[in-house]
């Protein structure tokens, strides 16, 4: 099985194939909060987008990534990526993450709304076993936010990576396997229903 470039939307957001072009507006995206700064996310710096772009794309050539710029319905504007990473097309399984997004979108519906849309497609077009997520241990917000969609605590990688600073990382696994997957899609259902109404 071989991960395809797709579109992804709904009536809040647009996932659509990450290209060179996107470069500028990931370079605004990323200035909105200066993104670069912040220990615990991947955004490029300054100067950077080319580069990030044209590795996520390394990765989707390899069938290992399938990365996403993230467009926000009502403006047009690109706000963030994100993108599926270390397929296993034998089971098949997929990880969801490398996903940010610009300050003034950080915490509203719209990570919601992405994280269905791509829920959905894994377990319904790629037949995934499950999915999973993984963070920095330092990161509680992320950990709380992989939460509140329903997955699973699996356990801790501990000096797992390596941070842009250098310093080693624990890594927070999650999963939401198939069966979990229709109870998750209502909870995901109401929750989005509830915050884009606020």
């Amino acid at each position: 099985m071989n991960l395809a470039t797709t579109t992804l939307q709904d009536d809040h957001v647009l996932l659509e194939p990450l290209a060179l072009l996107h470069a500028p507006d990931l370079e605004a995206a990323a200035a909105d909060g200066e993104l670069w700064n912040l220990w615990f996310t991947s955004a490029p710096a300054p100067g950077g987008a080319k580069a990030y772009i044209e590795k996520a794309l390394a990765g989707l050539v390899a069938n290992a990534m399938l990365p996403f710029a993230v467009r926000e319905k009502t403006s047009g504007q690109i706000i963030g990526t994100t993108r599926f990473y270390d397929f296993a097309p034998e089971l098949p399984r997929i990880a969801i993450g490398y996903t940010w997004y610009a300050k003034r979108w950080q915490k509203s519906h719209l990570n919601t709304a992405c994280k269905r849309l791509l829920l959905k497609h894994a377990f319904e077009a790629l037949g995934c076993v499950a999915v999973e997520f993984h963070t920095d241990g330092r990161n509680q917000d992320s950990q709380r936010a992989i939460e509140r969609l329903g997955a699973h605590k699996d356990g801790v990688l501990r000096a797992h990576k390596r941070r842009p600073d250098g310093t080693l990382r624990d890594t927070v696994c999650y999963s939401i396997i198939a069966s979990e997957w229709p109870d998750v899609q209502r909870w995901l259902d109401m929750r989005l229903a509830r915050l884009s109404a606020q």
